[in-house]
């Protein structure tokens, strides 16, 4: 193998000063354009690829890489629509500050990961984790900023998912529609709730009364405000109306909604923890032959692009996802920049009617 070159190497080779070739790479400025691009070619054929970013960053005590830490599989940060919609949000303020992004996953417990953790100049934390692995990521002192979940000591981006989801479902209870319903369905408005990671369960099933005593954050306080508003209207919520989803995709969804749509008192409105649930919720009662919403209304959470591309459009809670990673970020950079006592930042949620539970 090829022993890879350092930068007093080049240095040498090139017959010049070692702040000479640093600054070829990192202060171009400082160089004429005829004397950067010889040391950059030669550095190039050489298999000289610049200095040690970690080399770098111990000297100068920063990285110019920020960490998001995901609360579950990495994979997620891929294939969920919401977390795209965050992602993007703090890569806007990241390549505004020529900043660099570092994913990882709170699921990894090893000493590389520690490693990796301690790399980035602060961290965004990215749903709720065990009391247990916040700790031992606070170890490696960085600035942090947690988002959807709301530890006192640190800094903090959230929204208030109780009254956004009881908005959402006084919306769906209240509406001339669902009045329509109430006296064609023999004065019986009938409700489920496609639920997403209420308890702690592999598959897909229903909840029972013990399970609705639990407080885990986002996923039971959103089942509060769906309670709540039920109370509000004189509708119950029982435990064996609500699903337990345990991941947010198509496929888990369409197993709870076709297992919602097919009991024996079908229900007459569908509120759904997320808008992939909610889509998917479409999909299987177009299948069943319900016509949405005449005779079923469904309503969603999270206020993805393809909400408006349904047909019928998707009724859904717009939690401003981009707009809570720009906040985020600007939050972790400011904390890094200056220090601050912790802030915690909660955006407003926004009621997006459209034709899946009109008004």
């Amino acid at each position: 193998m090829i022993k890879k070159l350092k930068l007093t190497q080049i240095a040498e080779i090139l017959g010049v000063s070692i702040a000479t070739v640093s600054n070829a790479f990192n202060r171009p400025d400082q160089l004429s354009a005829k004397t950067r691009e010889h040391i950059l070619a030669e550095s190039e054929r050489l298999g000289y690829h610049g200095p040690s970013h970690a080399a770098r960053s111990m000297r100068m005590g920063a990285s110019g890489i920020i960490g998001v830490i995901f609360s579950g599989p990495l994979s997620y940060a891929f294939s969920d629509p919401v977390a795209n919609q965050f992602l993007e949000g703090i890569s806007e303020v990241l390549v505004d500050k020529s900043k660099q992004l570092l994913l990882l996953s709170s699921d990894v417990q090893s000493v590389e990961q520690r490693s990796a953790e301690s790399l980035p100049d602060g961290l965004i934390i990215y749903g709720a984790i065990p009391r247990k692995t916040l700790e031992l990521i606070q170890r490696v002192r960085k600035p942090m900023v947690i988002v959807d979940f709301d530890p006192e000591e640190l800094h903090s981006v959230t929204i208030d998912d109780e009254a956004s989801a009881y908005k959402i479902a006084s919306h769906a209870f209240s509406n001339s529609l669902s009045q329509n319903l109430l006296k064609i369905k023999d004065n019986s408005l009938k409700v489920s709730v496609l639920g997403l990671k209420l308890i702690d369960v592999p598959r897909v099933c229903r909840l029972t009364k013990d399970d609705l005593s639990l407080k885990l954050q986002i996923s039971h306080n959103r089942l509060a405000g769906y309670v709540e508003a039920g109370a509000a209207h004189n509708i119950a919520l029982p435990a064996d109306s609500i699903w337990h989803i345990p991941t947010n995709n198509h496929y888990y969804a369409e197993i709870a909604a076709r297992e919602a749509l097919m009991t024996l008192q079908q229900p007459n409105i569908l509120l759904c923890m997320s808008d992939v649930i909610a889509l998917s919720a479409l999909k299987v009662a177009k299948q069943l032959g319900l016509r949405v919403p005449e005779d079923l209304q469904i309503t969603g959470f999270d206020g993805i692009p393809e909400a408006s591309r349904s047909e019928p459009g998707l009724t859904t809670i717009n939690q401003q996802s981009v707009e809570k990673g720009r906040v985020a970020a600007t939050l972790l950079l400011n904390s890094i920049k200056s220090g601050s006592k912790p802030q915690h930042a909660e955006l407003e949620t926004l009621l997006v009617v459209r034709g899946s539970c009109p008004e």
